[in-house]
């Protein structure tokens, strides 16, 4: 699955054929449907190592899994849904083995009420369960046998009915407007983590693996899929406006992969070069829009297939956009779910971000294909393997499609640099986490699973080579294929393939939270460099200085400036201390720790050592990953309080010559940090003068309008920088802006999709009623998911107050999809100090309402991050804490831990670095003596 984790990418930004024809139930017994909440508890977790502040919640309750009993062979699976009443009927018939004899048998079932069960052994009489007792807040259901089930072979039978919800989890509801403007609604699923149990009682844990047989009973204007291809298609005896669609049986797998989708799509299909059939399904007249992803399909299947050396095990791939979707996308085996902007492209309105994202996003849910379904984690505890693994991949993948979006640079500024700072919290956690009760599970849908996990997988594939990472890849996928496997079992195959001791280096990576800072020092002897390095562990708010401090096997690699790009020497520090000789270096060339920037560490350099790298920025010697990764490492010093913010500010002023891409989305997202840290002071303008000062060389350069031979880079370099000259009120850019958003409205001259979520910024940014008025007629009028999303994460920079509060109206109102008013709140909070304050504010006054939207799933983590990380006083860290622990949100516990630590770190930073900020920018203003 992909979440949407905010990536700084840009400004644009997860059996046997049923025997028996089912009797199904009356509306009447859909009457009765079990309703409840799903209560967990919060934990304790660790307090802010510099600033007490403790959470005090209950501790987690303890959970059992299912009992080994019992376990499925095979579902036969047959689902009627009601598109109108937003029911569903079901009719389970499982083989299943009864591995010692009980008289119960114990299954996962929410908001599904049982009208009746059965078991017959095999060559037996059937025995009728007398009574279901449902465990809601487990999750669980019971059935009771009068008798003992003996040892065997068996099948069992449940007729059960349920709800089609509107919480985007389970068998669930996505709402759609029909060509003629109708609202339809489709019948769709997601059920990763643990919510294949709200459409079907099942044994659903990881493990537990079955074959599926799935029949779907629809009405016969509408489009059926599930994971494998139709086998038949044929009208239903009691309703002939039904017809009855059966499934081929899948492979054997985990019950959060099976899918099934009902409503109304077009399609585009190709083959892959192995014969693979490849759909994209799109909403009713838009099928052109599946274009541009069926293209990556049919490229990434052939390469994971060459990459792994392990064929696609089924016939057929589907990729499907559904209206309503948390998530970005989600792997289902055969039948991949994408959220609409994160699959479908538009040649005319899609901008190079979308594409680049949409390219990401397909390589992440096919990787998964292989990582994760035909090989799937024995636990949530290892969840990060699956995920870690997919957002590594779906880079190398994407290299390999499109070489020309230098994506590997831009991982460092999405992922990598993003875990680093998530990492660096006392509130973080280890990439393994202990999962026990389900309620669990969302927390570690997370920044430090998916990119810190992505993260370390790149860091070990530069340890062990290309050559032998595969090798072992391919031994872990063909020894557990169909199985369930664990970390460590991915470390012994890639251990044997390459001699080293990855579980060793590993463990120290995966089993305990954070990452070192290396501190180097040198010293010339002859022609010989001594380097004398160590570690310690980083921290948001200074280096770790305890007793008990842990140490890391941190993979080392150095080079030189004579080869910037190349390896000079490796070394594993495996202890908290080591000198090395790097042989055969002038006293005049400089030497840099960690080329390519992909060691999961921050450096801390002598002074010397930093004085000889920082003139490899101006003049571009430095390769740009390592010269983003030089001012990022010295841009989170500085916050750790280890080295004055002036400082970072004179190094940002030396990239005034700056070309690429991603060193400039960097640089943008550090400025937009201390911008919003300085929206708390009353000089909030000068460093707005800073921004302009140190883009506008950049934005004369690159113009407004492409020009031949300008390629995906551009593109966007062009949207980043515009982007923040219009917000920090560069005057000759905003009436460009202007001047353009008034031709496009008036339909004289439409904006590229490139230039319009800046310009769209700028105006609202410094517009008045009006502009919104506009911008809410350009939204209503988007037909494209892709556009109004555009103007939904941008219409929060609009400044008056009163404005500020009819864009947090919207965000709840019917315009907005239900996962995208999350965005719009959070533009809103990351817009100004004022916005902040209604954004928090609102929050609260609507906390009901949005918390019973997002429960238990990861949106509302999302929305307590946007909506309160960005404060800077002590008291409100307090407030943060005090509301949530009258208001509950389980799913988010971790997340208001780090928001709170995160508020008083940057409260520290604006009390220790405020005046010397203000000094400097005054003096940069003061014209020369």
């Amino acid at each position: 699955m992909l979440l949407l984790l905010s990536r700084r990418v840009s400004l644009s930004f997860v059996k046997q054929v049923i025997p028996r024809n089912p009797v199904l139930f009356s509306k009447s017994a859909l009457l009765n449907l079990r309703t409840f909440k799903f209560k967990v508890k919060f934990s304790t977790v660790s307090a802010n190592a510099t600033i007490q502040n403790r959470i005090t919640m209950p501790e987690r309750r303890p959970f059992v899994r299912l009992p080994a009993d019992v376990y499925p062979v095979n579902y036969g699976l047959c689902l009627k849904p009601d598109l109108i009443d937003f029911t569903f009927e079901g009719k389970l018939e499982a083989r299943i083995e009864v591995v010692q004899g009980t008289n119960q048998i114990v299954m996962n079932c929410a908001d599904i009420d049982i009208i009746t069960a059965s078991f017959a052994p095999e060559g037996g009489e059937e025995i009728n369960a007398t009574g279901f007792n449902y465990q809601n807040e487990d999750e669980k259901v019971t059935l009771s046998f009068p008798s003992v089930l003996q040892k065997g072979s068996g099948s069992l039978k449940i007729d059960f009915v349920g709800e089609l919800n509107d919480k985007m989890k389970g068998f669930y509801r996505s709402k759609y407007a029909s060509q003629t403007g109708e609202v339809r609604y489709a019948a769709v699923t997601q059920f990763e983590a643990t919510d294949a149990r709200r459409a079907f009682p099942c044994w659903d844990e990881p493990a537990i693996k079955a074959t599926f047989d799935i029949s779907l009973i629809v009405p016969k204007d509408r489009v059926a899929l599930s994971n494998m291809n139709a086998i038949d298609r044929k009208p239903y005896p009691e309703d002939d406006s039904l017809v009855e669609v059966k499934f081929a049986t899948t492979p054997i797998m985990s019950t959060y992969l099976v899918a099934f989708v009902i409503g109304e799509y077009d399609f585009v299909e190709g083959q892959s070069s192995d014969g693979v059939l490849v759909r994209v399904y799109t909403p009713v007249g838009r099928a052109e829009q599946g274009k541009f992803a069926l293209e990556v399909a049919v490229k990434t299947l052939p390469f994971y297939k060459d990459y792994f050396n392990v064929p696609y095990p089924l016939p057929k791939i589907d990729l499907i956009a559904i209206a309503d979707f948390a998530a970005g996308a989600m792997e289902n085996w055969g039948l991949v779910t994408y959220r609409e902007t994160a699959l479908l492209i538009d040649p005319k309105n899609s901008c190079s971000s979308s594409r680049q994202w949409v390219a990401l996003v397909v390589g992440h849910e096919l990787a998964h294909q292989w990582f994760g379904n035909l090989v799937t984690m024995e636990w949530w505890t290892h969840l990060w393997l699956n995920e870690g693994f997919a957002s590594w991949i779906e880079y190398l993948c994407v290299d390999h499609c499109f070489p020309e979006y230098d994506i590997w640079t831009q991982f460092v500024s999405a992922d990598y640099t993003r875990a680093l700072d998530l990492d660096a919290l006392d509130n973080s956690h280890p990439i393994e986490v202990n999962v026990g009760h389900p309620s669990e599970v969302d927390e570690i849908f997370d920044a430090i699973s998916y990119s810190k996990g992505a993260s370390v997988i790149r860091m070990l594939h530069a340890y062990i080579g290309d050559e032998d990472f595969r090798k072992g890849m391919n031994s872990y996928l063909l020894k557990f294929q169909h199985k369930n496997a664990s970390t460590e079992d991915l470390w012994e195959c890639l251990e044997e393939a390459s001699g080293l001791p990855i579980a060793k280096v590993m463990n120290s990576w995966t089993k305990q939270m954070g990452f070192p800072i290396i501190v180097v020092d040198q010293e010339q002897q002859g022609e010989d460099r001594v380097l004398k390095i160590s570690q310690r562990k980083f921290c948001a708010s200074g280096p770790h200085n305890g007793e008990d401090c842990p140490s890391w096997m941190v993979p080392i690699s150095i080079c030189s400036s004579d080869d910037p790009a190349c390896t000079k020497m490796k070394v594993l520090l495996d202890q908290p201390e080591i000198t090395i000789v790097v042989p055969n270096i002038s006293p005049e060339q400089w030497i840099k720790i960690n080329p390519g920037t992909v060691g999961f560490y921050r450096i801390q350099y002598s002074t010397p050592m930093l004085d000889s790298l920082l003139p490899g920025i101006r003049n571009l010697t430095l390769l740009p990953v390592d010269r983003l990764g030089l001012q990022n490492d010295l841009f989170s010093l500085a916050r750790a309080g280890m080295i004055s913010t002036v400082e970072v500010l004179k190094l940002m002023e030396a990239f005034v010559n700056e070309p690429n891409y991603t060193v400039w989305s960097d640089l943008s997202c550090n400025l937009g940090v201390l911008s919003s840290l300085l929206s708390h002071t009353d000089f909030h303008e000068d460093i707005q003068e800073l921004i302009r000062d140190l883009f506008t060389p950049i934005g004369l350069k690159l113009g407004w309008d492409s020009r031949p031979g300008e390629g995906h880079l551009d593109a966007l370099l062009r949207g980043l920088v515009l982007g923040k000259l219009g917000k920090a009120g560069h005057k000759p850019t905003l009436e460009e802006a202007r001047r353009r958003f008034k031709d496009h409205v008036e339909g004289k001259q439409t904006l590229s999709a490139d230039l319009r979520s800046p310009v769209y910024l700028t105006v609202l940014k410094h517009g008045d009623s009006a502009t919104l008025e506009t911008m809410f007629k350009l939204h209503k009028a988007a037909d494209l998911q892709e556009e109004k999303n555009r103007i939904e994460r941008v219409l929060g920079a609009i400044a008056a107050p009163d404005l500020i509060q009819r864009v947090l109206t919207f965000a709840l109102s019917e315009d907005v999809r239900p996962q995208d008013t999350v965005s719009v709140i959070g533009g809103v909070a990351g817009s100004s100090k004022h916005g902040r304050k209604a954004a928090w504010k609102y929050v609260k006054d609507n906390w009901e309402e949005l918390h019973n939207r997002y429960q238990g799933g990861f949106l509302i983590s999302r929305l307590i991050k946007l909506t309160v990380d960005g404060f800077a006083v002590d008291k409100m860290a307090a407030e943060v804490k005090s509301f949530f622990e009258s208001h509950h949100a389980p799913a988010a516990e971790r997340t208001v831990q780090q928001c709170c630590e995160n508020i008083l770190l940057n409260a520290a930073w604006l009390k220790r670095d405020a005046d010397d900020i203000q000094e400097y920018l005054m003096q940069r203003k003061a014209p020369p003596v």
